[in-house]
């Protein structure tokens, strides 16, 4: 035990939902007193940043609700109990963009709110993309517009916050850096 772990007393269920649940912690802090801590449960998600062979990156835009506004990002999805994350983010390539892809890295895994969930994305990179005569359905509740931009657009989109969300603009500064060579 690291001198900065909290021992946990006991867990208390609050919300178990579709994508979701919630809990609270009584743990005993590094100096012996107690305090609660709300986790939000999650199955972990993937992301990718699609490069075209023009080297343009593809985007998606969608209303998010959390936010009450339309963001654009990069395609991303849930992982489903059991799947692969490389499989995750083929399918959820297909289903957000219509594409596939002959060539997906994994660059890394991290974490998107440590202070409050355990959500943890697996991030990719998808080259050799090609167009899907008929590309499974994406969720029946999620409406998708795609978007296909240079890393220069996408750097301004970061800047004139329509590019909104950590795992996105991530994804743009690993591009500006990375995919220019």
């Amino acid at each position: 035990m690291s001198k900065y772990e909290e021992k946990t007393l006991e867990t208390k269920p609050i919300f178990n939902g579709r994508i979701i649940a919630l809990q609270v912690d009584d743990v005993v802090l590094p100096d012996g007193q107690q305090a609660k801590r709300e986790i939000v449960k999650h199955p972990g998600a993937v992301a990718l940043i699609p490069v075209t062979v023009e080297g343009k990156i593809i985007l998606v835009r969608q209303f998010r609700k959390a936010l009450e506004r339309t963001i654009i990002e990069i395609p991303a999805g849930r992982i489903e109990p059991g799947e692969d994350p490389k499989l995750t983010a083929i399918r959820e390539l297909e289903e957000e963009t219509g594409l596939g892809t002959k060539e997906i890295t994994y660059l890394q895994t991290f974490a998107t709110s440590p202070g409050f969930a355990d959500e943890i994305i697996h991030l990719y990179v998808a080259k050799e993309l090609y167009p899907i005569d008929n590309p499974a359905e994406g969720d029946e509740d999620e409406f998708i517009d795609v978007l296909e931009v240079t890393i220069e657009e996408a750097e301004k989109m970061v800047a004139k916050g329509e590019i909104y969300d950590a795992k996105t603009a991530f994804a743009v500064l690993y591009a500006k850096h990375e995919l220019k060579n």
